[in-house]
Protein backbone atom coordinates (compact mmCIF):
# COMPACT_ATOMS: atom_id res chain seq x y z
CA UNK A 1 0.00 0.00 0.00
CA UNK A 2 3.25 2.34 0.93
CA UNK A 3 4.04 1.52 -2.71
CA UNK A 4 1.00 3.10 -4.25
CA UNK A 5 1.46 6.12 -2.39
CA UNK A 6 5.04 6.75 -3.47
CA UNK A 7 4.12 5.85 -6.84
CA UNK A 8 0.83 7.66 -6.89
CA UNK A 9 2.63 11.44 -5.14
CA UNK A 10 5.54 10.74 -7.43
CA UNK A 11 3.32 10.74 -10.62
CA UNK A 12 1.84 14.16 -9.17
CA UNK A 13 4.92 15.68 -8.91
CA UNK A 14 6.30 15.01 -12.38
CA UNK A 15 2.67 16.14 -14.03
CA UNK A 16 3.89 19.65 -11.79
CA UNK A 17 7.02 19.61 -12.99
CA UNK A 18 5.85 18.94 -16.85
CA UNK A 19 3.10 21.52 -16.17
CA UNK A 20 6.02 24.02 -15.08
CA UNK A 21 8.19 23.30 -18.03
CA UNK A 22 5.87 23.15 -21.15
CA UNK A 23 3.51 26.38 -22.16
CA UNK A 24 0.09 25.41 -22.52
CA UNK A 25 0.21 22.99 -20.00
CA UNK A 26 -1.50 24.36 -16.37
CA UNK A 27 -1.85 22.61 -13.38
CA UNK A 28 -4.27 25.08 -10.69
CA UNK A 29 -3.51 23.34 -7.39
CA UNK A 30 -1.90 20.25 -5.77
CA UNK A 31 -5.14 18.89 -5.61
CA UNK A 32 -5.20 18.92 -9.29
CA UNK A 33 -2.09 17.26 -9.73
CA UNK A 34 -3.03 14.80 -7.28
CA UNK A 35 -6.29 14.15 -9.31
CA UNK A 36 -4.54 14.26 -12.42
CA UNK A 37 -1.93 11.03 -11.49
CA UNK A 38 -4.88 9.13 -10.84
CA UNK A 39 -7.04 9.91 -14.15
CA UNK A 40 -3.42 9.81 -15.82
CA UNK A 41 -3.09 6.54 -14.56
CA UNK A 42 -6.55 5.09 -15.54
CA UNK A 43 -6.03 6.42 -18.60
CA UNK A 44 -2.85 4.75 -19.30
CA UNK A 45 -4.46 1.46 -18.06
CA UNK A 46 -7.42 1.32 -19.74
CA UNK A 47 -7.73 3.92 -23.07
CA UNK A 48 -4.19 3.94 -24.27
CA UNK A 49 -4.03 0.42 -24.90
CA UNK A 50 -7.11 0.31 -26.83
CA UNK A 51 -6.10 3.28 -28.47
CA UNK A 52 -2.33 1.74 -29.35
CA UNK A 53 -4.40 -1.61 -30.46
CA UNK A 54 -6.61 0.36 -33.21
CA UNK A 55 -3.67 2.47 -34.90
CA UNK A 56 -1.34 -0.46 -34.45
CA UNK A 57 -1.15 -0.70 -38.86
CA UNK A 58 -0.41 3.36 -38.75
CA UNK A 59 2.30 2.82 -36.07
CA UNK A 60 3.86 -0.08 -37.96
CA UNK A 61 3.91 2.49 -40.99
CA UNK A 62 5.31 5.26 -39.15
CA UNK A 63 8.09 2.80 -37.38
CA UNK A 64 6.52 3.45 -34.09
CA UNK A 65 6.45 7.50 -34.04
CA UNK A 66 2.89 7.93 -34.01
CA UNK A 67 3.15 6.27 -30.68
CA UNK A 68 3.92 10.25 -29.85
CA UNK A 69 0.50 10.56 -31.00
CA UNK A 70 -1.39 8.28 -29.06
CA UNK A 71 0.62 9.57 -25.68
CA UNK A 72 -0.41 13.22 -26.40
CA UNK A 73 -4.03 12.11 -27.01
CA UNK A 74 -3.84 10.37 -23.44
CA UNK A 75 -2.16 13.84 -22.27
CA UNK A 76 -5.44 15.80 -23.61
CA UNK A 77 -7.48 13.29 -22.25
CA UNK A 78 -6.49 13.55 -18.72
CA UNK A 79 -6.69 17.09 -19.28
CA UNK A 80 -10.27 16.38 -19.67
CA UNK A 81 -11.34 14.67 -17.43
CA UNK A 82 -9.25 16.63 -14.54
CA UNK A 83 -10.67 19.68 -13.31
CA UNK A 84 -7.68 22.33 -12.85
CA UNK A 85 -5.56 20.25 -15.21
CA UNK A 86 -5.72 22.38 -18.66
CA UNK A 87 -4.05 21.31 -22.03
CA UNK A 88 -3.97 24.30 -24.68
CA UNK A 89 -3.58 21.83 -28.02
CA UNK A 90 -2.12 19.02 -29.09
CA UNK A 91 1.56 20.73 -29.74
CA UNK A 92 1.02 21.20 -25.83
CA UNK A 93 -0.11 17.75 -25.42
CA UNK A 94 2.79 16.41 -27.38
CA UNK A 95 5.77 18.31 -25.76
CA UNK A 96 3.86 17.76 -22.64
CA UNK A 97 4.55 14.19 -23.44
CA UNK A 98 7.64 13.83 -24.24
CA UNK A 99 8.67 15.79 -21.21
CA UNK A 100 6.43 13.67 -18.74
CA UNK A 101 8.30 10.88 -19.95
CA UNK A 102 11.46 12.32 -19.32
CA UNK A 103 10.67 13.69 -15.77
CA UNK A 104 9.21 10.16 -14.33
CA UNK A 105 12.67 8.65 -15.73
CA UNK A 106 14.56 11.03 -14.10
CA UNK A 107 12.44 10.88 -10.94
CA UNK A 108 12.82 7.50 -11.15
CA UNK A 109 16.44 7.26 -11.10
CA UNK A 110 16.29 9.57 -8.18
CA UNK A 111 13.79 7.59 -6.60
CA UNK A 112 15.47 4.47 -6.47
CA UNK A 113 12.42 3.02 -8.92
CA UNK A 114 14.61 2.26 -12.21
CA UNK A 115 15.59 -1.24 -12.84
CA UNK A 116 14.89 -2.59 -9.28
CA UNK A 117 11.08 -2.87 -9.59
CA UNK A 118 11.01 -5.29 -12.72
Amino acid sequence: MVNFFVTWLLAAIALSITAYLVPGLTIASWQAAAVGAIVMGLVNAIVKPILTILTLPLTLLTLGLFLFVVNAISISLVGFFTPGFTVAGFWPALFGSIVLSLVTWIIGQFAGRGEADV
